[in-house]
């Protein structure tokens, strides 16, 4: 569908226009209508679909054609994360470009004292749109900065990684303020329990648009290599010495693992950095353009990463871990085959990893090539599920627990029975 069939104002589509677009995303095509009819809407996508657009493009539309309070702030978009904060925010300088009237405001901690004041006086102001993440709105909240009692739209991006992160409470606190008409958007990547359970306490009669999750790239050549925990950096050093060492993502699933392995590679005498939640603002902007300019050859990093950060020439993505489901695996390899470039994604997968790994198979409709492990690194782990271990609570069939047996085999009564000083509960009165 032409973005001129779905009647955004003109300023919208001169902005869509410089940027050369002409047809929509599957996401786009069925989610603007929806926005623009005034429904809430539960959308479930993968990242890369243009769900920002989606959201954006509709609001943008309507806050320019006007009717909406002046001086208040009539937008509240959620991130999880700051990086994915500030994408949003580039993107809404780009489709506001021709809306002057339309103003907003990006909020998000790990900055200096100067950033927060510049938060406190748009927000004052009554910027239209502020994108924020749950903690810094949350702060500015309790310190009375933010007046939400007029918001017309509320939009949750990447839901389902805020709820991950623990941000639930903060999402329910801040919703609690808005008003009763407010019209809520909410896009995740999955759809599990605790995501339905958020979406029937905030959403009214959403209209729901779900794309299945789409294979990775036929561009992306998927390698997995078998091996023990501690035969990993063994198998990452044979890698670079395989496939070459520029441009390469590392995933792993904890912040804890990223700094092991960082610090192995800075070992190896590898050009690499870390990127995790631990770092402030400062450090993450800089560890992000060192990579992107190419001053640093390899990036270790959490799924902080993995959605919403667009790099077009990674050459390699490795999985140090397997990821949780198949839509991180597939939102972790999707870093690479950007922009018709080639790529190759590598997962290392422990013994205890097989039974979940081949279940991202199954969804792949095809085994992944396996490399076999270095010479030097010893025996790898066979490539089939572990058994399940048996819980060592022994009970009896009829679902009692055992009861301690005297010499002839038969139950002991409980007064019978002795304690750890060797006394039965008659002898201890």
């Amino acid at each position: 569908m032409d973005f001129y069939d779905l009647y955004l104002n003109d300023n919208t589509l001169d902005a869509i226009d410089d940027m050369g677009w002409t047809t929509c995303t599957p996401i786009q095509e069925k989610c603007i209508p929806e926005i623009l009819d005034g429904k809430d809407v539960l959308g479930i996508a993968q990242t890369g679909t243009g769900k920002t657009a989606a959201y954006l493009l509709p609001i943008l539309s309507m806050l320019d054609d006007g009717g909406y309070p002046e001086e208040a702030i009539n937008c509240v978009i959620m991130s999880p994360t700051r990086e994915l904060a500030q994408q949003i925010d580039q993107a809404m300088q780009g489709f506001s470009y021709y809306m002057p009237s339309v103003s907003s405001v990006a909020v998000y901690g790990g900055n200096d004292g100067s950033r927060y004041d510049q938060e406190y006086k748009s927000m004052k102001m009554g910027a239209d749109v502020i994108i924020a993440t749950p903690g810094r709105l949350i702060s500015h909240i309790t310190m009375g900065n933010v007046d939400l009692s007029k918001v017309s739209f509320f939009v949750l991006d990447e839901a389902d990684r805020m709820l991950d992160m623990g941000f639930n409470e903060d999402i329910l606190s801040i919703a609690k303020l808005l008003p009763e008409k407010c019209q809520t958007i909410m896009f995740s990547a999955t759809m599990p329990p605790k995501i339905e359970e958020l979406a029937k306490s905030i959403l009214k009669s959403p209209a729901i648009i779900k794309l299945a999750v789409s294979k990775p790239a036929e561009k992306i050549r998927q390698l997995a290599c078998v091996c023990h925990e501690n035969q990993k950096n063994g198998v990452l050093r044979n890698i670079f010495k395989e496939y070459g060492q520029k441009r390469v993502i590392i995933f792993s699933s904890s912040k804890a693992k990223v700094k092991e392995i960082n610090k192995a590679l800075r070992e190896m005498k590898m050009n690499c950095g870390e990127m995790h939640s631990d770092l402030i603002q400062s450090q993450r902007d800089e560890v992000m353009y060192l990579f992107k300019s190419g001053q640093t050859d390899i990036l270790v990093a959490t799924d902080i990463v993995a959605r919403g950060i667009d790099i077009d020439d990674i050459s390699m993505v490795v999985n140090y871990d397997v990821p949780h489901d198949t839509e991180d695996y597939v939102h972790r390899i999707g870093r690479t085959a950007r922009a018709d470039h080639d790529g190759i994604a590598i997962t290392l997968v422990r013994g205890k990893e097989v039974g979940k790994f081949m279940q991202i198979e199954k969804f792949l409709g095809h085994e992944v090539e396996k490399i076999p492990l270095p010479k030097g690194l010893g025996k790898a782990p066979e490539y089939k599920p572990m058994p399940q271990r048996k819980s060592n609570y022994c009970r009896k069939k009829s679902g009692k627990p055992r009861t301690a047996k005297d010499s002839k085999g038969k139950n002991k009564k409980k007064s019978d029975r002795k304690n750890k000083d060797g006394k039965t509960k008659e002898q201890r009165k």
